[in-house]
Order: structure tokens, then C-alpha cells, then sequence
């Protein structure tokens, strides 16, 4: 029996006609509408008896055709921060991880690990582009996965959060247990106007290093997937409880 994945379909309203992946020999099975005209059927070349001929979209072929794409990686700095103003429509992103290690040298860190009120800034440099871009029409929205008992770092996004939503965000969080289960990916992930996925690189000790591009249409309509299963879910920031015990 053969391992299938499904990598989309051109149809908007049926699936049909649709391409799959076999995940062991990487062949590639299209299936859609049977040329059935003799006429249409006689012009074919080589085609053989016991072989059918199927109608399919140009377009299905390279939108979802399977390709072997090595990710380009890019620096955590100039190019991966250009994202964040040249996209068009959405910016969306998956938080997964426990812990950032950006986070712990900054003053705000400081405030939260000695029990004090947080200063945000709502004017630096993020939360200033947040509201040009979202002036302009465009979205950002993020999931964050949050653990039971709910960590340090995970906490302190928390308060961060209320932040970010006042400048434009849309911010919503999820159970890592309810994300196991809707199996979505355990690694962060930017997802940019539902083309290009910026896979976030980090080192073992939790710092920000880069960034995988990926523009592979199969693998970005997986990413794509995962960000509807978890939109779906995940509920808005005021109205999650987080376990602090």
C-alpha cells in the first residue's frame, strides 16, 4: 500500500482534480476528469492500452506539483526583518517554543523577573511598523502555544501580548496538548500572504540565528494547512486562561 499526501487540488469546490505525493518513491499521482473524445484519444502519443487520460489544469501542475527545493537561508537580521515590510496582504505566525533568549536581555525582561509593572514601549521599532503596515490594510496574527504549568518566557509573552494587539495584532493562544493533537508543527514559523514560509532557526541556547525561506508550493500549502487548523482553535489572548501552577 502505497504512503499518499495529499499536496492540493485546482478545484475550489470539490477536489477534483487533485495531485498526491507518494512519500517513498516520490511519484506523483494526478487525478481528474477522463479524456474520453476517440478523436481527442487517437491524436495522443504512446498512449498505451490500460492507460487513461485525464484532464488537468496547467496551473494545478505548478501550483502543486511536488519539488525538490532546498530551503535558502537567511541572516536573523537585515533580510529576515525586510519581511516585515514588504509583504502585501498577511503576516502570520506560529509560536511554539518555551523559551527565547532575546527576550531575557532586554529591561522589560528585568521588570517582569523582579515582579514589577512592565514599561512597554509602544513606540520602537516593531510596534511602529506594525501599525504602517496594518494602516495599509494588511494583517499580522500569530498563535501561541502555551505549556501546563505555562513557562517563564511563556508568561512573559503574556503581558507582551497586550501590547502588540493595541498597535494592530491579532493575537491568539492554543494548548501545546491541543496542538499535539491537531499535530501541527512543532518548529516556529512566519507564513507570509500564503506563499512564502520563513522557518525560524535557533541555536541551543535558544537564540534567534535565521531563517529558511521556503516558496515550495507543496510544502508552503502544508504550512498553510497547519495555520488554518490552528486559527480555528486557538481562542483570542483575553479569553485564555493560563495555568500558572
Amino acid at each position: 500500500m502505497r504512503r499518499l499526501r495529499f499536496t492540493g487540488t485546482g478545484s475550489g469546490g470539490g477536489g477534483c482534480p487533485g495531485v498526491h505525493e507518494d512519500l517513498d518513491t516520490g511519484e506523483v499521482i494526478v487525478h481528474g476528469p477522463q479524456l474520453t473524445d476517440p478523436t481527442d484519444l487517437a491524436r495522443l502519443q504512446y498512449l498505451d492500452a490500460g492507460e487513461v487520460a485525464v484532464i488537468v489544469p496547467r496551473n494545478t501542475l505548478a501550483d502543486f506539483g511536488p519539488r525538490d527545493e532546498t530551503p535558502r537561508l537567511i541572516n536573523a537580521e537585515d533580510e529576515f526583518e525586510q519581511l516585515f515590510t514588504t509583504f502585501k496582504y498577511t503576516a502570520w505566525r506560529l509560536e511554539t517554543r518555551r523559551r527565547y533568549a532575546s527576550d531575557e536581555q532586554t529591561q522589560e525582561w528585568a521588570q517582569f523577573a523582579a515582579g514589577t509593572p512592565i514599561e512597554w514601549d509602544y513606540d520602537d521599532a516593531w510596534c511602529s511598523n506594525v501599525r504602517v503596515q496594518t494602516g495599509e490594510g494588511k494583517r499580522f496574527e500569530r498563535v501561541r502555544l502555551v505549556d501546563s504549568p505555562a513557562t517563564p518566557g511563556q508568561l512573559y509573552l503574556r503581558s507582551n501580548t497586550v501590547r502588540n494587539c493595541a498597535v494592530g495584532e491579532d493575537i491568539r493562544y492554543m494548548g501545546r496538548a491541543q496542538a499535539n493533537q491537531l499535530v501541527l508543527p512543532d518548529e516556529d514559523f512566519w507564513l507570509f500572504d500564503s506563499r512564502l514560509v520563513a522557518r525560524l532557526v535557533f541555536d541551543g541556547a535558544d537564540n534567534l540565528t535565521g531563517a529558511e525561506l521556503i516558496t515550495d508550493p507543496a510544502v508552503v500549502n502544508r504550512y498553510c494547512q497547519a495555520r488554518d487548523a490552528a486559527w480555528h482553535y486557538a481562542i483570542p489572548y483575553e479569553d485564555f486562561k493560563i495555568d500558572e501552577t
